[in-house]
């Protein structure tokens, strides 16, 4: 029998981004007799900035703050936070930057990701994979918010120690994209 499953990919202001079109690319790959995949994206204002829309599939709805703006004018039209989070079995954060950490864990609802969480129905899956420098991952403020999200249930997949962008070597970077895919998959069994 075939699983139906649909999978909101989210991007916040992390050079980790870029590594968007291959996670979209596997996931789409991964549709076969036993999985169909269906993908939306929402990406953050500070995402965009990594983001060459020209390397995203044309078949997947990207989302933005604008989408949601656009979408209600009156009583009765769509509330795309909300709408999300029904059509969505389940949320991986790809990656979650300290600040969209920080405002996740306060509670903060400032633009059309973080209100999709904050509606977020915690009996679904959310996976969420910090990716930031290494001296802001080291901070200890980070611990307290991610021991804060996986309170709630949500699933961290770590964070892995490498050179970064910005030449530094330590922890702080995204996992792997095939670390993203395992644990997507192990949420589906």
């Amino acid at each position: 029998m075939k699983t139906n499953k649909n999978i909101l990919i989210a991007c916040t202001g992390s050079v980790a981004t870029i590594k968007l079109p291959v996670l979209l690319e596997k996931l789409q790959n991964l549709n076969n007799d036993y999985y169909s995949i269906n993908i939306k994206v929402i990406v953050t204002e500070h995402a965009k900035h990594f983001i060459d829309t020209n390397t995203m599939p044309q078949d997947i709805e990207i989302l933005d703050d604008q989408t949601e703006w656009n979408a209600w004018n009156k009583r009765g039209d769509p509330v795309v936070h909300i709408d999300l989070g029904k059509w969505a079995d389940m949320l991986v954060i790809a990656p979650l930057s300290a600040n969209s950490l920080a405002k996740i864990a306060m509670g903060l609802c400032d633009n059309l990701l973080l209100c999709v969480v904050r509606a977020w129905d915690v009996s679904k899956p959310l996976l969420f994979c910090p990716a930031m420098n290494t001296r802001m991952f080291d901070h200890p403020v980070t611990k307290e918010h991610i021991t804060k999200l996986t309170s709630w249930g949500y699933h961290e997949i770590a964070t892995v120690s490498k050179t970064l962008m910005c030449g530094d070597t330590g922890n702080g970077a995204m996992a792997e994209v095939d670390t993203i895919i395992e644990n997507i998959l192990s949420k589906f069994e």
